[in-house]
């Protein structure tokens, strides 16, 4: 009898467990069968679904945009200013908006580098999207009977290739249409775009002139051509230059000579030999277009010694007493030269273009020092284990309310994590010890609030207070913009810049404060550059004996620019002075530029002459609420 029941049991066990087996597959096929079988879409939602992912597509293309116009960032490191002694700033000003430096001096002449990598690209990327793809517009469908139900955007993945960006969006939505509805949660989409290949191509450069500093050594070539540097001159009567004029020289060779550098690759033609003095090898024959540029108006640091009162002057030798057996008179001169300017590095395939700043830093006739391999990551730094000063740091709004906040410390370049303040009987604050550093910063930073710093003065200040200004999200309009236009806009406040692309972006966050607002609005009209031929010569020491005294002889290339059309030209813009007080960021849900607009240019003249006018022109800037 026992035998038997065991045996019953046993039996109905089994079907039990086969019909666990049985749900477990059918839960996941019906969980895994988009990757099972694909995503099948209904007839009925097969044109909206597909502009929703036409959706996706234009805002990450959006963004890649801004990442590749920003040197691989949508939203750019804080905002560092130059000085008199190095005047270049963490960005380069190229058209309006600002572009990080990846490699610059910074005002108190240390080397700092800024080169994103691709996960802060792909995350800056996810940020950027989970905003915008929640302001499709599904009203067209909507009109024509269509319903559709969705949530915020849950998260983005993105995932940066050489000619594609894969995106991944989880969004919960549900279309409905008559008697039929369809719902989907995860959404996926293959961008085409080369930023992947032109993120390592830029890189592999980047690299290149790290270790080799091939820019320095043609800075160092340009300075040895048109100005003096070291040489000896026959000649019986001192040599006399003007620091100015030499600056000036300077100045105009680099403009002219640096467009010419090329990386060995097959978009370009040679056609002398002696061209390929501006080719670089940097181990592949890159299939892309890549262009150097320097322009006039950026910064420029030029330094030359020994020099009196603007004049650089060296005396013959072979006119004093005893020294008439020589038979003539020559000139010795040496000049040691401080040369320091930005370079712009284009990476580009028709109207796709990646692009980032470097600073070109000749020091003392030699290139820069290398700066030596990589940071080390999650070192605290020596200052940072030092903190003897106790302080106490309370955070508020405007209104006096207490702002839960992370609290850091930065003496010079050093940072240190120091803690969070919490709420204790009514106010928010933070008791800890920093770093004794007079002139370094209590840095305050919350979610929803603009970062603040307080600078330490004096080694006994232990209570600091620090009112945080709320952040404000606005709708943007740029007013009078026509289809195929778009403006650059900037908000500079306290040397910091938010630079836009309206209308690909229509939502700005503002603070109060005094900020000055520039807009450059760009249309398309072709304007032929034409082709340009010119020969450049330059005197090079003779060979033998002659070369030894100091003779040299002229040697010329020929060097062709060719044809160009610009498409994207100027077209209206302006500037305005304008404080923002919170009362209108309150009460307002739109902010609204209206700028100036100008003739539509058809020679490089006219487009100098609309770029003067920016600059004199005024742009109304009004709130809405």
């Amino acid at each position: 009898m026992i035998e038997k029941e065991d045996k019953k049991f046993g039996q109905v066990s089994v079907f039990i467990i086969l019909g666990i087996l049985i749900l477990i597959g059918f839960f996941l096929i019906f969980v895994l069968k988009e990757k099972i079988f694909g995503l099948k879409i209904p007839k009925d939602f097969d044109e909206i679904y597909n502009y929703y992912l036409s959706c996706i597509n234009e805002e990450t293309l959006n963004g890649i945009k801004i990442i590749e116009q920003q040197g691989g960032y949508i939203k750019s490191p804080a905002f560092v200013p130059g000085s008199s002694y190095m005047p270049f700033s963490s960005q380069l000003n190229f058209l309006g908006y600002g572009i990080p430096y990846w490699f610059y001096i910074s005002g108190n002449g240390i080397m700092k580098e800024q080169v994103p990598t691709k996960l802060e690209m792909e995350e800056q990327l996810n940020d950027f999207l989970k905003n915008q793809i929640s302001n499709c517009d599904f009203s067209v469908f909507e009109q024509r009977g269509f319903n559709v139900e969705s949530n915020d955007v849950e998260s983005v993945k993105t995932e940066i290739n050489s000619n594609y960006v894969r995106v991944n969006v989880k969004q919960k939505i549900s279309f409905n249409y008559g008697n039929s509805s369809f719902f989907i949660g995860e959404h996926k989409k293959d961008v085409k775009s080369n930023l992947g290949k032109f993120y390592d191509l830029g890189l592999k450069i980047y690299n290149y002139q790290k270790e080799s500093s091939f820019l320095e050594n043609y800075s160092i070539d340009i300075l040895r051509f048109y100005v003096p540097v070291d040489n000896v001159e026959i000649t019986c009567g001192p040599k006399i230059w003007f620091v100015k004029d030499i600056k000036k020289k300077i100045s105009d060779a680099v403009e002219a000579n640096i467009p010419f550098v090329k990386i060995k690759g097959d978009y370009y033609r040679i056609s002398k030999k002696d061209n390929e003095y501006f080719v670089k090898d940097i181990g592949e024959n890159v299939d892309a277009n890549v262009n150097f540029l320097y322009l006039k108006e950026w910064p420029m640091k030029i330094e030359v010694w020994p020099s009196e009162d603007g004049v650089l002057k060296a005396d013959p030798i072979g006119m004093q007493e005893g020294l008439g057996v020589l038979g003539f008179c020559y000139v010795p001169y040496h000049f040691v030269y401080d040369l320091a300017y930005p370079v712009l590095i284009q990476i580009y395939y028709g109207d796709e273009m990646f692009q980032y700043p470097v600073v070109v830093f000749v020091n003392k006739n030699k290139p820069k020092y290398p700066l030596e391999g990589s940071a080390l990551q999650g070192i605290v730094p020596e200052l940072c284990m030092h903190r003897i000063q106790k302080v106490k740091v309370s955070t508020f709004n405007s209104n006096l309310e207490p702002v839960n906040s992370t609290i850091s410390f930065k003496c010079f370049d050093t940072n240190c994590d120091i803690g969070k303040t919490s709420l204790k009987n009514g106010e928010s604050y933070l008791e800890d010890y920093i770093p004794q550093c007079v002139n370094g910063f209590i840095i305050a930073s919350a979610e929803g609030y603009k970062t603040k710093k307080h600078i330490i003065r004096s080694l006994s200040e232990s209570d600091i207070q620090i009112v945080l200004d709320k952040k404000y999200n606005l709708g943007l309009e740029v007013e009078n913009i026509k289809e195929g236009s778009y403006a650059v806009i900037s908000f500079v406040k306290n040397n910091e810049s938010l630079n836009l692309v309206y209308p690909e972006q229509k939502e700005i966050e503002l603070t109060e404060g005094q900020y000055d607002v520039k807009v450059y609005v760009y249309s398309n009209s072709d304007i032929d550059l034409g082709k340009i031929s010119s020969e450049k010569c330059v005197e090079i020491p003779k060979s033998g004996l002659f070369g030894v005294l100091g003779f040299t002889e002229k040697k010329c290339f020929e060097i062709e620019v060719p044809e160009d059309m610009k498409s994207a030209v100027l077209v209206g813009g302006g500037k305005s002075s304008y404080y923002i007080a919170e009362s209108e960021l309150q009460n307002s849900k739109k902010i609204v530029i209206s700028p100036e607009f100008f003739d539509v240019p058809k020679k490089i003249e006219d487009l100098q002459y609309n770029y003067y006018n920016v600059e004199k022109s005024i742009i109304n800037i009004r709130f809405v609420s």
